[in-house]
């Protein structure tokens, strides 16, 4: 609209409706009579007549036009609306989904587990200087949570408290080269320990390491925690096996593990409070 205002176009409309205007004074003074001045100002004012009605259509024109897009302009703001409600229903979906399935593995583990006790607890900061997909849960002390708690996703482990303060913890990732845990192959029941490493990080994967080279494990086995640690119970599920790699240090050999879950996209948590190897063996 303040372009129409600035156009040429409009510019001379505005002088025609000057001059009309003032032909119209004009005839006002001069009174109604065919005199030459008058005569002169008709012929002057005639073509004005005719512009000032194709002004009063222009205007038309823009009025009923302005009118369109404000109407326009609203379906645009109801439509968003819409969208709008629509794409939280489905992060409320989404969020539900996956509490779901965070419970129902938990679940399942508790019921083999009697004595297990949860405090549910959500990703609330990510280190994007770290490389090996630690994070911060908004639980701590005042929850019941000490170091060295394993965090799970439903049946899986993602990780242990490393640091726990009042409020909130830092969790250290199974795929952080910091992270060790005893571990054993459910079919073949090789024991050694699952650990970080910072070549195979990059991919989201960890190492099952120390194994001898004549291993059984193979594509797909399941590999979980042993249960040796005080602090970490048995059969929690680590992840599957990729690949079998020998070492280039030594004669060993080690399996590259997938973690269970998707240790980089985690919002909710779940961290095993109250375990003890004493509480395991009652």
């Amino acid at each position: 609209m303040k372009n129409l205002f600035n156009s040429s176009r409009f510019k001379l409309i505005a002088v025609i409706i000057a001059l009309l205007l003032t032909g119209m004074l004009l005839a006002a003074v001069n009174g109604h009579g065919e005199t030459a001045q008058s005569s002169i100002i008709g012929t002057i004012f005639t073509p004005a007549h005719w512009a000032a009605y194709k002004l009063s259509d222009v205007i038309d024109k823009i009025t009923d036009n302005a009118k369109g897009n404000t109407q326009y302009e609203q379906k645009i703001d109801e439509l968003q609306k819409e969208l709008g409600d629509l794409q939280d229903q489905l992060a409320d979906y989404n969020n539900l989904k996956s509490q779901n399935e965070l419970y129902k593995d938990a679940l399942e583990l508790k019921e083999e587990n009697p004595d297990f006790k949860y405090t549910e607890a959500s990703v609330i900061g990510r280190d994007s200087a770290n490389p090996y997909c630690s994070f911060t849960i908004n639980k701590g002390t005042v929850s019941g949570i000490k170091d060295g708690d394993a965090v799970l996703y439903g049946k899986y482990l993602v990780g242990v408290i490393k640091k726990a303060y009042p409020t909130y913890s830092v969790v250290c990732s199974i795929i952080d080269p910091d992270f060790s845990v005893s571990a054993y192959d459910i079919n073949t029941k090789e024991l050694s320990y699952v650990t970080g490493d910072a070549e195979i990080a990059k991919d989201g994967y960890c190492k099952f390491e120390n194994l001898d080279s004549s291993t059984k494990i193979s594509y797909g086995s399941i590999i979980a925690t042993a249960g040796i640690s005080s602090t970490m119970p048995k059969d929690i599920i680590i992840g599957t096996v990729r690949d079998i790699n020998d070492e280039t240090t030594n004669i060993s050999t080690y399996a590259v593990i997938e973690p269970g879950t998707d240790i980089e996209r985690l919002d909710e948590c779940l961290v095993l409070t109250g375990f003890t190897a004493e509480s395991e063996a009652e």
